[in-house]
């Protein structure tokens, strides 16, 4: 038996299924999981991308697995049930490949417990040649695959359109597992850990290739933005975003914000076209009257007032995420209250003029106030203020600026709210500074948890006596757990998988000999080696010139728009 599932099996998915065999091994079965509830999983447009992807390729077949939720978790484990998938309940250990779709780091926590369920060892180097293959892409891993890469036999960096054609057909050839690995070690964008081993002192001093592998594996993505968006392909009711339609209007952001990886990895900014978009949407609204507008960058979408109004004559209704504050397009907006929207999200993210220009966010106290009466003007008084605390330099007179932001905002709010006659609201959302890969801050370190629960407790007290104000943060420990997984190197395997053995995150960083908060504050050297540094990205110059002027407070054009 090869790595692939036996040939009788694969001959019965593709007779219930519709498929010919292909002529190089039949057909490719795949189970791609989220490593998350099905209710987040499936309103992720990745993750509906790539199923959508997979089952439109000739000689695959792709079914869907998620994490249970806790009722059906304590059924399996009472039982001894294995994890099936969605569609025919099989199990997730009789496919070909396994693929992951990562989003985020915190749900690397979560792969153990997927292998334990599916009955399949961890570690890459524990599965023989009757187990399916291991593949993971997805935005954690563009950023750093190393906390996972031992339990990996492939990794994907990069997108998954210009990635899948040239994977997939050595995935459904004949070969053995180590001839598929080092076959696929040779493609851009795809990583194989076995076949490119670090060395560790203190931290990373090397790497050691194996195979043929290169030592650096160039990050892949779509280069035109002309193809077809991403959009739903599955509807239902049961998630997150189940009432709307969502709609891929860009790839990346032109604003090069320095703490802020879609800015980074996702460059060149690509927006597609927008009769392209208009085929999406008139798609979506077939089934959902409300079109959700997905991008980094909205508002910065060049047709985006044409777009909202194109949607609205259609018969449908638009949502966005948030807007950018100096982008504020007065169709969109009409739009938007039109479609019924009460609240609207901004994102000064700094709370001082001072911590805007160190992150080179690009707005002034002046564009936040404007911003705020033109909503405010239009009868919109529930706004949504998005603010990061703990960046680097930051100290406690930049919280007594965002403390005399709001408040000013809130005094705007209260006198349009009366002269209308309801009431309105200010949601503060305030998250942690998180240091990314491939960020200009990567090499800053996390405020320590006494300093971020300080802040946190400063800010609630000041808003506290404050009607119509609703304060929401991030929990500080979270944080700082994302923070030490995101910078995390190979060793992090170690950590994961005692978590998961003894049940707690804590006790499993004290097994494996790790003090997360102590890495995730660390300050890093500009001259030390990266976990990460083998992925050919943005070039590291570039970031170190962008850490550099942060600290002398010069703006610099962070992204790359198209011709």
């Amino acid at each position: 038996m090869t790595w692939k599932i036996r040939e009788s099996y694969r001959k019965k998915l593709a007779a219930e299924q519709g498929y010919s065999p292909a002529t190089r091994g039949g057909i490719l079965s795949v189970c791609l999981i989220y490593p998350n509830r099905y209710h987040v999983g499936m309103s992720n447009l990745g993750f509906q991308s790539v199923y959508r992807l997979l089952n439109m390729t000739s000689g695959v077949i792709c079914e869907r697995a998620f994490l249970p939720d806790p009722p059906e978790l304590k059924e399996y484990r009472a039982t001894g049930r294995r994890l099936m998938t969605l569609e025919t309940q099989r199990e997730v250990g009789n496919f070909d490949l396994i693929a992951f779709s990562i989003s985020f780091e915190q749900d690397y926590l979560n792969l153990p417990l997927i292998f334990q369920l599916a009955g399949l060892p961890p570690l890459a180097e524990e599965r023989d040649d009757s187990q399916p293959l291991v593949i993971a892409g997805g935005a954690a891993l563009f950023l750093n695959p190393e906390p996972v890469a031992d339990f990996l036999d492939l990794a994907i960096l990069g997108e998954a359109e210009p990635l899948l054609p040239s994977i997939v057909p050595l995935l459904i050839g004949e070969e053995g597992r180590e001839e598929l690995l080092r076959k696929a070690a040779q493609l851009p964008g795809v990583y194989v850990p076995l076949l490119l081993s670090p060395r560790y002192e203190e931290g990373v001093v090397g790497r050691s290739a194996t195979g043929g592998a290169p030592q650096q594996v160039a990050r892949v993505w779509a280069a035109s933005g002309k193809e077809a968006p991403s959009a739903t392909a599955v509807f239902t009711p049961d998630t997150e975003f189940g009432d709307m339609a969502l709609v891929e209007l860009s790839r990346g952001c032109p604003r090069g914000c320095r703490f802020c990886a879609a800015g980074f990895i996702y460059l060149p900014f690509r927006q597609h076209p927008l009769a392209s978009v208009l085929q999406g949407v008139d798609a979506g609204l077939v089934f959902r009257k409300k079109i959700g507008l997905v991008g980094a960058a909205v508002s910065d979408y060049r047709q985006i007032g044409a777009l909202s109004r194109a949607i609205l004559d259609r018969g449908g209704t638009v949502s966005v995420s948030s807007l950018r504050i100096d982008g504020l397009d007065e169709e969109m907006i009409d739009v938007l209250i039109e479609s019924g929207h009460k609240t609207v999200t901004l994102a000064p993210e700094g709370g001082s003029q001072r911590l805007r220009e160190v992150i080179n966010k690009g707005i002034s106290e002046a564009q936040i106030f404007e911003a705020c009466e033109r909503l405010i003007s239009r009868n919109i008084l529930n706004l949504k203020l998005y603010f990061i605390i703990g960046l680097p330099t930051e100290c406690d007179a930049d919280l007594d600026e965002l403390t005399a932001l709001v408040r000013q905002i809130r005094e705007r709010v209260v006198a349009a709210a009366k002269q209308n006659g309801r009431l309105g609201e200010i949601i503060l959302s305030v998250n942690p500074f998180i240091p990314k890969p491939f960020t200009p801050f990567q090499w800053c370190g996390m405020n320590p948890l006494k300093e971020l629960e300080r802040k946190e407790a400063y800010l609630r007290r000041a808003f506290a006596a404050l009607p119509n104000i609703r304060f929401q943060m991030e929990p500080p420990r979270e944080a700082l757990l994302q923070g030490f997984l995101s910078r995390g190197d190979r060793r992090l395997s170690r950590f994961i998988l005692k978590a998961h053995e003894l049940g707690s995150v804590k006790r499993g960083a004290k097994a494996a000999g790790f003090d997360p908060e102590r890495e995730a504050c660390r300050e890093i050297p500009l001259d030390e080696q990266l976990p990460w540094d083998f992925i050919e990205s943005v070039p590291k110059e570039r970031l170190i010139g962008e850490f550099h002027a942060a600290f002398t407070g010069n703006p610099t054009r962070g992204g790359v728009h198209e011709p």
